[in-house]
């Protein structure tokens, strides 16, 4: 700490920022990436609607990245705009504030990597299906289905308002019915 008692206030203290600060960064991106990583931001004892999505504005990491930008922007062009405080100190809150945003862009860009395969009875709607078991004729009994949603094959309990549909026959899903019933009918 001897060597940074000698230097100007204002780079002291950009050197005051960046220190702590990067230790945290570097803890938090071994914390990401070792899988540890459960929430981003502390609990508070207030609820406030601030975020959108997954992505809070006003949370550690987002701090942090800040102050990232800002302290070392400030140590970096010290050497150019040492002379310009104002200009020095309005360039490295311009690139604090980047490397937020630069932060929400890779978010965001990861968010949309994420693929939902979760089965959901509502995406066999007007799709296409084979029974496997045959459909007995207006509702008076259950037969089954093949259909694919997502790429994955489920096996359904149909019924049909119609005339009797013999397995191997091809159907389109037109209606659901307590949720877990499929209505279904000749193609």
């Amino acid at each position: 700490m001897e060597l940074l008692e000698s230097l100007p206030t204002l780079l002291k203290s950009f050197w005051y920022i960046a220190i702590p600060t990067s230790l945290i960064f570097l803890i938090q991106t071994v914390i990401t990436f070792s899988g540890l990583d459960v929430a981003d931001g502390f609990d508070t004892d207030f609820d406030a609607d601030v975020h959108d999505g997954d992505f809070q504005l006003f949370s550690l990491r987002n701090l942090i990245n800040f102050l990232l930008g800002f302290s070392w922007t400030g140590i970096s062009f010290y050497a150019t705009l040492g002379e310009k405080p104002v200009f020095l100190i309005v360039t490295s809150l311009v690139v604090g504030v980047l490397f937020v945003l630069l932060f929400f862009f890779v978010i965001k860009q990861v968010q949309k990597l994420a693929e939902d395969n979760s089965f959901k009875i509502t995406n066999t709607l007007n799709k296409t299906a084979e029974v496997y078991l045959t459909i007995p004729e207006k509702k008076s009994g259950k037969g089954k289905i093949m259909i694919s949603v997502n790429g994955a094959f489920h096996e359904l309990e149909a019924m049909t308002e119609n005339d009797r549909i013999p397995s191997g026959s091809s159907v389109k899903v037109v209606k659901i019915e307590n949720n877990n019933l499929l209505i279904v009918e000749t193609i």
